[in-house]
């Protein structure tokens, strides 16, 4: 057995530490900077271009790549660690490179029509409790859903008011108001998501199939099928004797709850103003336009009466002549005013020649 001195094994010791700093070690001449939040490392250092052409291309771009990923483990390493599971973790930073994103931001919801409300009214949300105190069962018990506190659907007795019909079932009553509740908030529903994209529209009322439907019922409903196309209507085909169906719309409008306040304030004022005023306020366009049209009207009728009485006189004076037409009577002539066989001459005085 060969005899190894200590010099020389610490000498191999001292020389294997160093290859193992070397590993890890990397010498830049510029700072390498690091985003630790996205593990990212960006390298302003010149590349050697001499290099790579020298060297072996491919075998130079692994050396620098592993050197840049040798700096950013040791930077991970110097953050503080814990364990989990057996493995080592560290909590990465907040990020500072904005990287861009693959797809586009969504969209932000339009609100419904009570979260306008309250925006304006200044409602805030209040969060409730899940449990409330159930005073027949003396326990917690949740506020909504299955084996909710204070449930009275589970009722065995329901007292009957004095304003109702004492024959009818009130249990069936209390579950049809529940659907109609139900249904009502559906239909708000779908109008929020209508509201919401693309400017979809749900229509206000709808049109309920009855067993015998009435003439303007079939008639409502064959317009509403005839506009229910991506023309509305415009190309469809008419029956020879269709009349255009009136009253398809709303008939009054109302104003929006949430809207200017600035032109209600207005309109509010102009009433005040016109009933504070001791004298009435006239139209001047419109008292105009109602002039015109009377003048108009006065016109024509005076046109129609000369008309008419021209018409008449024209017609006095063919009685006198020439007589209705040239149509043959029961004798010869052409017309009474001719010296014709037909009401005149002999034939007047009874005898037949």
């Amino acid at each position: 057995m060969a005899a190894v001195s200590v010099e020389h094994v610490l000498a191999q010791a001292e020389k294997d530490e160093a290859e193992k700093l070397k590993l890890i070690t990397v010498q830049k001449e510029l700072d390498v900077q690091f985003d630790l939040g996205n593990m990212l490392a960006i390298d302003p250092n010149m590349l050697n271009t001499r290099a790579v052409n020298q060297q072996n291309r491919e075998q130079f771009l692994r050396s620098l790549a592993r050197d840049n990923t040798q700096l950013l483990i040791n930077q991970l390493w110097n953050l503080p660690t814990e364990r989990v599971d057996e493995a080592v973790v560290v909590k990465l930073p907040d990020a500072s490179t904005r990287l861009p994103r693959e797809k586009p931001i969504p969209k932000a919801k339009a609100p419904t029509r009570w979260e306008e409300f309250a925006k304006l009214k200044g409602i805030q949300k209040k969060k409730k409790t899940n449990l409330v105190w159930d005073e027949v069962h003396k326990k917690w018990k949740r506020r909504w859903g299955y084996q909710r506190a204070n449930d009275n659907t589970k009722e065995w007795l329901i007292e009957v008011p004095v304003t109702a019909d004492p024959n009818a079932d009130q249990f069936k009553k209390r579950l049809d108001a529940k659907k109609e509740r139900v249904a009502k908030n559906e239909l708000n529903r779908l109008r929020n998501i209508a509201r919401s994209s693309k400017g979809g529209k749900v229509p206000g009322v709808g049109l309920t199939p009855t067993e015998q439907p009435s003439k303007t019922e079939l008639s409502m409903a064959m317009h509403v099928a005839k506009r229910s196309t991506a023309s509305v209507g415009r190309f469809q085909d008419k029956l020879p004797k269709e009349k255009e169906q009136r009253n398809m719309g709303k008939k009054r409008k109302f104003q929006p709850l949430i809207g200017d306040f600035s032109a209600e304030k207005n309109k509010q004022l102009e009433i005040l103003k016109i009933m504070d005023s001791k004298k009435p306020t006239m139209d001047i366009t419109k008292a105009v336009n109602r002039q015109m049209r009377e003048e108009d009207s006065e016109a024509a009728a005076k046109r129609r009466k000369s008309f008419n009485k021209g018409r008449g006189g024209k017609q006095g004076a063919n009685r006198k002549g020439k007589g209705p037409g040239k149509g043959k009577g029961p004798g010869k002539g052409k017309g009474p005013g001719k010296k014709g066989k037909a009401h005149g001459g002999k034939f007047a005085g009874g005898k037949r020649k």
